[in-house]
């Protein structure tokens, strides 16, 4: 069977070339006689695979010095305590802005560890849009500030970037590598990689090396970035494949131009279907222009009662993963960097005629 067109939000579609290549070299790396799963992560061979992957990193992005590049595991949905843990230190609280679901969860889990101050939420207007950054209530004592830049679920992103006092704390895991971005403005980005770094069992942080350090005594070892960074992301054994399979996406990204190249393909590919969903009275995105996600679009159908329809249909057609989260319903199409622009054409094509056959 040929491959199929997959919109899934993670774990997402990865780039055809890196599952070729990790196919060829599956049995064998590099005449070494052995699969990167079945190295020793304290392997030479291992350690230049790790060192290349964060190399890549640091350059797609522009990464200075100043910061740590960690390879974890664990998942986004870890960070969400290490975050506290290691930031809060003697303050008393920290600042939230609350968008979606992913959002709710750092909250709710960051209340663990202290007072959580929620400077601005979209809950009332069912998190359709960002809150106006003139009406954040902002506490200049905060340890830290703490966004999500793009919800991945609700499909609303930031196009811009708090100006605060305090250190931003971010959680990129749906947007990060989809653009370039000034890492000088954050103190720490996450990110998990089932998005646009990699497999699923990688999780990336990247923090000021000035707010290591600061963990509290009760915070684990295999939560501590102190501990992580002291240790090359080698405290205990790496998610070695993930991190090999990582290390060939940033390859690839490189050879498509890098970062701004891949910005340009990822807004000609949003456009296209805002612009087919914006023209139909059959579908509709719910999210305020100006505040809308370049990697997850939702959308809904005129009438709900076919959404059962509209996927089985999708799926024959080779279109996959169009159902949307359960906490919302409808659809919605993740399109990152390894979405290419045929699968947004087919997709639109699609719901063309699915609309034109519903007549």
């Amino acid at each position: 069977m040929s491959r199929r067109y997959n919109f899934c939000a993670g774990p997402a579609a990865l780039p055809e070339p890196v599952l070729t290549r990790a196919a060829s070299e599956m049995l064998d790396w590099q005449g070494r006689g052995l699969s990167v799963m079945e190295m020793s992560h304290r392997s030479a061979e291992y350690v230049s695979i790790h060192d290349a992957a964060e190399a890549d990193f640091r350059q797609l992005l522009n990464i200075s010095n100043d910061y740590a590049v960690l390879f974890l595991q664990g998942g986004a949905s870890s960070q969400f305590s290490a975050v506290p843990l290691n930031l809060l230190g003697e303050a008393s609280s920290a600042d939230y802005v609350n968008t979606g679901q992913w959002s709710k969860k750092a909250i709710a889990e960051a209340r663990r560890y202290g007072e959580v101050n929620v400077v601005a939420s979209a809950e009332a207007d069912n998190f359709a849009s960002i809150p106006s950054f003139a009406d954040w209530q902002i506490d200049p004592d905060a340890a830290y500030l703490h966004y999500t830049p793009n919800e991945t679920i609700g499909g609303v992103e930031f196009d811009w970037t708090p100006r605060v006092d305090v250190p931003l704390a971010v959680d990129m895991s749906s947007t990060i590598l989809s653009r370039p971005i000034d890492v000088s403005q954050y103190g720490l980005i996450y990110a998990g990689a089932q998005k646009n770094i990699g497999p699923a069992g990688l999780t990336i942080v990247v923090v000021r090396r000035d707010l290591l350090g600061r963990a509290r005594p009760e915070t684990p070892a295999m939560l501590n970035y102190k501990t992580a960074d002291d240790n090359g992301s080698m405290y205990n054994t790496p998610p070695t494949f993930a991190v090999y399979l990582a290390g060939l996406v940033f390859q690839w990204l490189k050879e498509q131009g890098g970062l701004e190249a891949i910005e340009v393909v990822n807004r000609r590919k949003a456009e296209k279907l805002y612009g087919y969903i914006d023209d139909s009275d059959f579908y509709a995105n719910p999210v305020v222009v100006h505040d809308r996600s370049l990697m997850n679009i939702p959308f809904t159908l005129a009438d709900p009662e076919l959404d059962k329809l509209f996927l089985a249909e999708a799926e024959a057609a080779g279109l996959l993963n169009l159902k949307g989260h359960r906490s919302v319903g409808g659809m919605r199409a993740s399109i990152y960097n390894a979405v290419s622009e045929d699968a947004v054409d087919a997709l639109i094509g699609f719901m063309d005629g699915f609309r034109t056959r519903q007549g």
